[in-house]
């Protein structure tokens, strides 16, 4: 019989809530560890039944009952490590140190159950007696390659020392991420002296004193924070802030204090190798790429080598030109620092093409951006967003929109999540808190419940969010995560939506950046805040002539990133050097702009070492070889043409992970793709060459 704390405890009910929805106002702290304590025996049991069954083996008797379980610790355990991410606080940073190991000693524990591999290896090996669909395939391939890369064909000992491992793995993932935030929140720069504020424009300054006002101090306060940190490296004419501002935020947690990274690093990444050679790997990278469309570290190495060779020049030619502006202000002898590539790439942006983001941030008001982003889904989809204010939010801030098919029915559940706060860690991504699912004896199709999570530049009490052109073009990106996940069509929840190849999942987001500088999108939405008057022509052009300033250089940066994963994670020998000397000569290669003593990337590198690119930064790039080859279909028959968007949503966005992703993409396209159509982009190569 259920207790009476248990019955109080929203994730034992059923939500009555529109579309089932997480109410998340009924939700508290302590409701998460008996909810996932609980999910876990209930699934504890589930897998007991199915291995227990005396029964032969069969995909009906094991791999779906298998697919099904753990309902309930999926329910609680998806709110709290998505609201560790956007609403945390301490009592729940302290709580994830209990809870995040406890999750990853029960996944290993189902992993590493004998019986139940045992049952599921039957299955995979007697598979051609079975007539299973494309998609049960993949589930039983997936779910065999899951178990054997999770270490169910370890020895007793091996499956103790794979346990052991997981186990701190998890804990160090945890306090690298709660160190990145703390040193992230702790940080402000605080000026009382107006005549510092020089060249910084009106929203920075108002987003700053209100910063100040909401930290109780006087002046103006900048921190760390996107919004807060871009506009400063970008306007500031104050050289000594801007240099304090860039060395605070490019050293987080590589100080010899309590919130310090370095060790940590250090022993994610040993950790990770010791687990890929546990498992038979020579390396981490080797690991994890065996489930990715490059398959290998020659691979991948090859895509960044070919990058370096065509961007090379003309990012050393396009930072010769920053230095040169600078050093027609500040005289000859004068170096280009980091923390000046910002102010003086914009000076020059602004010479060569009289376009400054803040003369277009009237134009991107944030409710006029959203209604063209969502009206972009319209015209190429014909789907529809109706804000429901009776769906309940995890934050004040937070928007809940239905989402509706171009028939009228219902489609999905979506959350916007705009502006930074203490609660919420900084950059921009796409999440689920429900995934989509077919239930195969009455077909009933189960809509998902999409997040998007964003740092955009806050209102004012004198002006509404105004965005940056890079604001929009991040909204944009998350929204084709969004499309990605709300158009699963899938029978298996496990392969819906983004559950695909990690370096796939980004094709549906960058495609969708290409509509920024596209004349006929823009002026679906872009009008003054103030007046309503439409983008002029004139600024459009201004935009599509600025897209490729100093695109090279982003691309090496990006190559950058992409150089010092992957030689952390193809180590096959344990690490206890310098972090910041083993990263400089890792992606020195890439670097355009002197590097300087004392900054660490690896250290506050969450993308690597707390989430999901580990082994996988490359994935930005090879998806942008994807988008653009991809792009170029919408560009040859209309950029809203819907019956390319048709093809679009059928062979990519609603299949998810049923099929190989170059199966697919190969569906749509008709052909594999090329690094071509980037370069040709990004202006390095002629169209006829």
């Amino acid at each position: 019989m259920m207790s009476v704390a248990l019955a109080q405890n929203p994730f034992f009910e059923n939500y009555v809530t529109p579309h089932g929805t997480t109410p998340f106002d009924q939700i508290q702290t302590e409701h998460y560890e008996p909810a996932i304590r609980e999910g876990i025996r209930r699934q504890c049991e589930e897998i007991e039944a199915i291995v227990n069954n005396p029964e032969k083996p069969t995909f009906r008797n094991t791999l779906v009952p298998l697919e099904k379980s753990g309902e309930l610790l999926q329910r609680a355990a998806t709110v709290f490590s998505n609201l560790l991410s956007a609403e945390t606080n301490d009592e729940m940073q302290e709580l994830a140190k209990t809870l995040m190991p406890l999750m990853s000693e029960h996944e290993n524990n189902i992993r590493l159950n004998e019986k139940l591999f045992a049952r599921i290896k039957a299955v995979y090996e007697h598979r051609d007696e079975e007539r299973l669909t494309t998609e049960q395939q993949t589930l039983l391939e997936n779910a065999y390659e899951g178990f054997v890369q999770n270490g169910a064909n370890l020895g007793g000992e091996e499956k103790e020392k794979f346990r052991e491992l997981s186990k701190r793995l998890s804990l160090l993932t945890l306090r690298f991420g709660e160190n990145n935030l703390k040193e992230t929140n702790a940080y402000q720069l605080v000026i009382t002296d107006e005549t510092q504020l020089s060249g910084l424009p009106e929203t920075a300054r108002e987003a700053a004193a209100e910063t100040a006002k909401e930290k109780g101090v006087e002046g103006w306060a900048f921190t760390l924070q996107a919004p807060s940190y871009g506009p400063f490296l970008m306007y500031a004419d104050n050289r000594e802030l801007r240099q304090e501002l860039y060395m605070a935020y490019n050293t987080k947690c590589a100080h010899n204090n309590a919130t310090c990274n370095l060790q940590i690093v250090k022993d994610i990444v040993n950790i990770r190798m010791e687990i890929a050679r546990l498992l038979g790997y020579p390396d981490y990278a080797s690991y994890r790429l065996k489930r990715r469309m490059a398959q290998d570290s020659d691979t991948v190495y090859r895509l960044l080598n070919q990058l370096l060779d065509a961007y090379t020049p003309a990012a050393r030619q396009e930072y010769a030109a920053v230095q040169a502006l600078a050093q027609e202000e500040q005289g000859s002898d004068f170096v280009l620092m980091p923390w000046d590539w910002s102010y003086y790439s914009h000076k020059l942006k602004d010479k060569n093409f009289q376009l400054d983001d803040e003369m277009l941030r009237p134009y991107f008001e944030v409710g006029q951006v959203k209604k063209g982003v969502f009206g972009l889904a319209t015209k190429l989809y014909g789907i529809t967003f109706k804000r429901n204010p009776d769906i309940p939010v995890y934050h004040k801030d937070v928007e809940a929109y239905e989402v509706f098919d171009k028939d009228g029915s219902y489609l999905a559940v979506l959350y916007v999540d705009f502006y930074p706060r203490a609660g919420k860690r900084s950059g921009a991504w796409m999440t689920s808190y429900k995934e989509q699912w077919t239930d195969e004896e009455t077909g009933e199709n189960s809509r998902p419940h999409v997040s998007l999570v964003m740092n955009f530049t806050k209102p004012t009490e004198s002006k509404p969010a105004l965005l940056t052109f890079g604001e929009v073009e991040t909204f944009l990106h998350e929204f084709g995560h969004s499309l990605h996940g709300m158009f699963a069509n899938t029978t298996y929840e496990s392969l819906s939506g983004t559950n695909v190849y990690w370096d796939f999942v980004e094709l549906p987001s960058q495609i969708m950046e290409n509509f920024a500088i596209e004349k006929e999108f823009l002026h679906t939405f872009a009008r003054h805040y103030q007046s309503g008057e439409l983008l002029p022509d004139e600024l459009v052009r201004r935009i599509i002539d600025s897209s490729n300033f100093n695109v090279a250089y982003a691309c090496l940066r990006q190559v950058s990133f992409g150089l010092l994963d992957m030689a952390w994670y193809t180590r096959t020998s344990p690490f206890e050097g310098d972090v910041e000397a083993y990263e400089k000569e890792a992606w020195k290669r890439a670097q355009v702009l002197p590097t300087v003593k004392g900054t660490c990337m690896s250290t506050q590198f969450s993308h690597i070492f707390t989430g999901g690119y580990a082994a996988g930064y490359y994935s930005y790039k090879w998806a942008e070889v994807l988008d653009a080859d991809a792009f170029s279909v919408f560009k040859e028959n209309g950029i809203f043409n819907p019956e390319v968007a048709a093809s679009f949503r059928r062979e990519i966005l609603s299949k998810g992970g049923t099929e190989p992703p170059m199966t697919l993409y190969k569906r749509f396209r008709k052909q594999e793709p090329n690094i071509d159509a980037l370069l040709i982009r990004n202006g390095i190569k002629k169209k006829d060459e």
